[in-house]
This record gives structure tokens, C-alpha cells and sequence, in this order.
């Protein structure tokens, strides 16, 4: 499924640094088992986030928009922490499950069922069955891809697989979202170039230009933040609350973060690079110098508000 006219591999250095940060020991088999570990480990690691997109927009940088090739993408991921949307995210998915040997595809998909190219997700073949592992939904379990409705029951993380003719939409329902939004699964598979294609066009137009927005699995809970808001749902249900620069600012280790020893002083555009990430409304970042430390210290701010 997967050849070397669109598959650029990842270096073995760089696959196993992957492997040991995702806690394999061993080298997965490309089989139905370590699949299922191996795409649970990336739920629970690999954020879905927004925040080198954003930073990057912000920079007004004329490069290509970070994350959209799967070296860069995961040296970055090691060294601070950063996720990304769906086309770097997928990208870097679909090469790491190609370098274990698994026959896996780049695909794109419709969120909201729109019409439109706006979605990419990763599609694995184990013994003449399909299996959807998507970086962006999270959804801690690969979905197989049936003539069958598949229906997960989690209380966290429900999800499901209709099959549509000759396809399939899958309904997932995460915060700040009431109800299950569908997302149709288009039958072509997609190159690099169309990964990258559409990654830069969602410069234009995209729910995750204007703030951030930031998704990761923990157990038993799932975690977004969308601007300053924070929602974790459990068991329980959900819950929701308001992160505001005040409330951040009292944290003594966000303090030291933020301080005047950084790079970006506060007075110079540290916090308010920051507080312009969160908050729609803050004056944007200009220069694109030390990027990879305001990386690090926007996900260190995020750790220290309990994500």
C-alpha cells in the first residue's frame, strides 16, 4: 500500500528515539497487537495541538508551515514536546507505522461532512481488514473499517465507524462540542504532496488559525484546550474552566518562565506572545528568532496549568 514514490522513511536513529520516547523497548511487529499499543502510545503522548502553527502565523514566515515533513516533525516532538493538526500529525504517523513494516496509506477525509478536502487520517491493512488510526481524534483504539457499524463505548473516548457505500464516516463527539460531529473518509489515497499542498492552503482558512488549541489522552481523561478554556472529561462527565493571565502569572515556575532571564522578556514580548496564543485579542508575535524556546516554554505553560 505503501511505496517509495511517497513514502521518504524515517532513519533508523530517529525511529528507535521515537520508539523509546513512546515506551517500546523492543521493535513493534507489524501485526493487529502492536498496532493497537503503538497507536495507544501516541494518544497518550503525541499531542494534537495548534502552537508552531500558530507561532509560525504569527512570525508572518514565508518558509512552509511547520511539521509537514516527519523528520522535522518528530525532532521537534523529542526536543519540546509539540504535536500538530492533522496533516503534519498524520504524516508523521503514516511514515513511523511504514518504517516498522506496517502496509499503511495516507488518506484524506471531510470533518462536519462539508464537501471539501479538510481532514487527513491513516489507514493500516492487517490481514485483508482495514484499520483507521487518526493523530487528530485520539481515539485510543485503531477503528476497523467494515461493512459493519462499529460502535466504542468508552465513556471517555466514544466513537463511531458507519459505513457509507464505499466508504465510511466516522462520529466523534470532543469538547467544546455538544454533539457527535461526522467526518466521511474519501476513498483515494493521498500523496505527500497533497499532505503538504493542503497543509499550506489551511493558512487561509482553518478553525485552528486564531488560538490555541491543544488535545491529549490521559487515562481515564481527555483534555482540550481551546483559547483559555480548559475542558477534561471523565467517567464523570465534563468539566470546564477559564485560564486566565492572572491565574497563570501566580504560578512561581510559570513566573521563572516568563521572567526577564528568558530570551523574550515579559515587557518584550514573552507574555504577550503567550497571552496572544491564548488569547485572540493580544498583539501577535513578530520575528521569527528562537522559536524552539518559545515552543518549550508554551508547552511548559501548559503543563503548569494541569494539561
Amino acid at each position: 500500500m505503501h511505496s517509495e514514490k511517497n513514502w521518504t522513511g524515517l532513519q533508523d536513529d530517529l525511529r528507535d528515539r521515537v520508539l523509546e520516547r513512546l515506551g517500546f523497548s523492543h521493535f513493534p511487529t507489524p501485526n493487529l497487537e502492536c498496532l493497537e499499543a503503538l497507536y495507544c502510545a501516541w494518544c497518550a503522548r503525541i499531542p494534537f495541538d495548534n502552537v508552531r502553527k500558530m507561532i509560525a502565523l504569527r512570525a508572518k514566515e514565508s518558509r512552509s508551515l511547520p511539521g509537514g515533513q516527519s523528520r522535522e516533525f518528530f525532532e521537534n516532538w523529542l526536543s519540546f514536546g509539540a504535536g500538530g493538526t492533522c496533516w503534519p500529525t498524520s504524516n508523521g504517523l503514516f511514515e513511523l507505522l511504514c518504517s516498522l513494516g506496517f502496509e499503511a496509506q495516507r488518506i484524506t477525509g471531510c470533518m462536519r461532512d462539508l464537501g471539501i478536502i479538510n481532514h487527513a487520517s491513516v489507514k493500516v491493512r492487517i490481514d485483508d481488514l482495514d484499520w483507521l488510526v487518526d493523530s487528530s481524534l485520539l481515539t485510543n483504539v485503531p477503528l476497523p473499517l467494515s461493512h459493519n457499524v462499529f460502535i466504542h463505548t468508552d465513556p471517555v473516548f466514544a466513537v463511531e465507524v458507519e459505513p457509507d457505500e464505499r466508504t465510511h464516516v466516522i462520529w466523534s463527539n470532543t469538547p467544546p462540542n455538544s454533539t457527535y460531529l461526522p467526518c466521511r473518509l474519501l476513498a483515494n489515497p493521498a500523496d505527500h504532496a497533497c499532505y503538504l499542498e493542503k497543509y499550506e492552503r489551511s493558512r487561509n482558512q482553518s478553525p485552528f488559525n486564531q488560538r490555541l488549541y491543544a488535545r491529549r489522552n490521559r487515562p481515564g481523561e481527555l483534555l482540550v484546550l481551546v483559547g483559555n478554556t480548559r475542558f477534561s472529561r471523565t467517567a464523570r462527565g465534563l468539566e470546564s474552566s477559564n485560564l486566565s493571565p492572572s491565574r497563570l502569572l501566580k504560578n512561581s515556575s510559570l513566573q521563572r518562565i516568563l521572567s526577564c532571564d528568558c530570551i523574550f522578556e515579559v515587557e518584550n514580548g514573552c507574555f504577550r506572545t503567550f497571552h496572544s496564543v491564548f488569547f485572540p485579542a493580544g498583539r501577535a508575535f513578530s520575528g521569527s528568532s528562537r522559536v524552539g524556546t518559545l515552543v518549550s516554554r508554551c508547552f511548559n505553560t501548559l503543563r503548569l496549568a494541569g494539561f
